[in-house]
């Protein structure tokens, strides 16, 4: 029997239990769930890792996944970028069904292994460094000097064949102007019932700060007391995705003691990119069950829509807005579906009059590193190209996602022909400020 009407529930992640890096019982449970995705096989759509396994088996001697040798499970494993999709959208056997099927965290494990046998390649480690390429790339006369060669197609090449690097992959510009350093005095006065702590991320302090500053704003309209947190670190997901849990563990360690501080004096505190959130919301409890800290601020974490949502519930929201959108095309990010809020970004921003806000529920296939890769960048231009060929259908003149990495990949499948807006920013526009 297949599905059920029960909320599907996640299991805590036993990572330091000394079972969770053993590969013969790891085997066992892969091949397990292999087994069920082999005779279901309704996640088929959703990213490249259930067609690499589906191979597998249809190329094997026997068909089924007994016939295929354990080694070659591997490209399942690195091509699953923990999107969550399969689990919260699509697969009828997760828990509470009685073959408690968690593919996600099953990859987890895996990659896990993987990272504790010294089979992580250099390259993979430093695109995962975000706080080590942020502080080097953000430095005022390094800034522009990578900026510049990064768009130089000759200086590509040569990264490509060095690190592995698409020539064609979109790559972030640095800022050394970083959201951090210019509001390093933005204190809250203690004003407002309402008080929100920004975590930047580090994608929006190095890169993108502009966001942060758009964010400050819209927050600040709204007479809500505003700080930046200062020294906190990466949320953890590019090591997660590493599964290097170990450098998970010490950088949750570091942001606790920050994030704690601000939940116990009343503060929400509200980050610009889904992955970060869902960091916090969800993957941290359950990597770190037992702590109670933790769940206090996973409680405390929200996207910035769901924060303007709740504001306008209470009717704190100011809906005095200006200027007209009009028709926006709108990619729902992976990792604030599964956060299980709903389409709050879209619900904001058909507050605004005269708009027309059209979403799409696809992956955009980037994940953060899958899309910069040589040996995967291709096929994460693959998976976005559905939300290419809906956005041509529908002409919107303009296009916006939550996930800002999401959407410079996405522009890259259309051949950079549009130039993509943060969904904070429309609403600043909007309000005209």
């Amino acid at each position: 029997m297949e599905g059920g009407l029960q909320k599907p529930t996640r299991f805590d992640i036993d990572w330091k239990n000394k079972d969770y890096l053993d590969e013969e019982l790891f085997e066992k449970e892969l091949r397990r769930v292999a087994d069920a995705c082999h005779g279901c096989r309704r996640c088929v759509s959703l990213c490249n890792s259930f067609p690499t396994l589906f191979d597998l088996i249809d190329e094997s001697e026997t068909f089924e996944v007994d016939g295929v040798d354990y080694k070659d499970f591997s490209p399942v494993i690195d091509h699953c970028y923990l999107c969550d999709l399969c689990f919260m959208t699509k697969c009828p056997y997760v828990p509470p069904h009685e073959w408690e099927i968690d593919f996600p965290h099953l990859m987890l494990r895996g990659k896990a292994i993987k990272f504790n046998k010294s089979k992580t390649s250099f390259r993979d480690k430093l695109l995962t460094s975000t706080d080590f390429l942020g502080n080097i790339g953000s430095r005022k006369i390094i800034a522009p000097v990578i900026n510049f060669f990064n768009s130089i197609k000759i200086f590509r090449i040569v990264l490509e064949k060095i690190l592995s690097i698409h020539r064609n992959a979109k790559l972030p510009k640095f800022s050394s102007y970083t959201a951090k350093l210019k509001y390093k005095n933005l204190f809250a006065k203690q004003t407002s019932s309402n008080k929100v702590a920004i975590y930047t991320t580090c994608y929006h302090n190095y890169n993108e700060p502009s966001v942060i500053d758009d964010l400050v704003s819209v927050l600040k309209h709204n007479n809500v007391d505003v700080e930046v947190i200062k020294d906190d670190k990466c949320c953890g997901m590019p090591k997660l995705e590493l599964g290097d849990l170990k450098t998970v563990e010490k950088m949750m360690q570091h942001n606790l003691a920050k994030f704690k501080k601000y939940v116990d004096d009343g503060f929400q505190i509200i980050a610009p990119v889904p992955s970060c959130v869902l960091m916090f919301k969800q993957e941290l409890p359950l990597l770190f069950p037992a702590n109670k800290d933790i769940k206090l601020v996973s409680q405390a974490i929200h996207d910035p829509f769901e924060y303007l949502l709740k504001l306008h519930d209470n009717d704190n929201l100011k809906t005095n807005f200006k200027n007209p959108l009009g028709s926006v095309f709108y990619q729902v990010a992976c990792h604030q579906r599964v956060q299980n809020i709903g389409q709050v970004t879209k619900k904001i921003l058909e507050l605004v009059p005269n708009s027309n806000i059209n979403a799409i529920e696809r992956c955009s296939g980037h994940d953060g590193t899958y899309g910069v890769k040589k040996e995967t960048h291709d096929i994460a231009i693959k998976i976005a190209l559905p939300i290419v060929k809906e956005y041509k259908r529908l002409e919107s003149t303009q296009f916006t996602s939550d996930c800002t990495l999401a959407a410079h990949h996405v522009v890259n499948a259309m051949g950079n022909k549009v130039l993509p807006t943060h969904p904070i920013t429309l609403i600043k526009n909007a309000y005209g400020i």
